[in-house]
């Protein structure tokens, strides 16, 4: 079981997704704190609906950002952290941290990166005219959004579709796949080698995904 905290911002939809897979006993975890640097933020009443202890750490205290990315790492290390996931948090990650968890911090992004890293990623990935996006989890490095890549689910781009549809369906990906990946760490189950992530005992099914699919192409 890895003793889990989550960094979040906003509403946090995929911190309700992590909080039900715990308790469904799909994912071995346990969620020791929630964290956020916004006292109004909705996910921290998400954590207290399940009696979840929740730290709020406001940037506005601090006389800098490192100061506050070393409170962070202080009040992580308080409660004995293993692995420390990102849910919506909107700030970049500060060397602090990443040097109290090295290769322990993962996040959700909204596209299949290394494609559209940043914000408003549905946005660019309809300009740029993608078939294709979906959603990462992967490792935080000192960069945006460049760590090395633990899963990804691609979901189609439909030539009607909004900013907002996309991104409605990519975040049901989200939802399913940010539990899968904390229960891959969790078992102990992944090897970072450079920028590759191995998974023991994964099997590929070889299936190609494809969008427009060949038969609508070749009818």
């Amino acid at each position: 079981m890895v003793k889990l905290a989550v960094l979040v911002s906003g509403g946090g939809t995929n911190l309700q997704s992590i909080i039900d897979s715990i308790e469904a006993g799909a994912l071995d975890a346990k969620l020791l704190v929630v964290l956020s640097d916004n006292p109004g933020a909705y996910a921290l009443e998400r954590a207290k609906k399940h009696s979840i202890p929740t730290e709020v750490v406001s940037k506005d205290d601090f006389p800098g950002t490192d100061a506050f990315n070393a409170e962070i790492a202080r009040r992580l290390n308080s409660y004995g952290v293993e692995l420390l996931a990102l849910a919506g948090y909107m700030r970049i990650i500060g060397p602090a941290v990443l040097e109290a968890f090295p290769m322990r911090v993962i996040n959700i992004h909204p596209s299949l990166l290394p494609s559209f890293p940043g914000l408003d990623v549905q946005r660019k990935a309809l300009e740029h005219g993608v078939k294709l996006s979906g959603c990462t989890v992967h490792f935080v490095d000192a960069g945006v959004d460049s760590g090395p890549v633990i899963i990804q689910a691609a979901v189609p781009v439909l030539d009607d579709d909004t900013v907002e549809s996309l991104a409605r369906r990519i975040l049901a990906e989200e939802h399913r796949i940010y539990p899968k990946a904390i229960q891959l760490f969790s078992e102990g189950r992944l090897t970072v080698k450079g920028r590759r992530v191995s998974v023991r005992g994964a099997v590929a099914s070889g299936t190609k995904l494809e969008n427009p699919e060949s038969s609508i192409i070749e009818g």
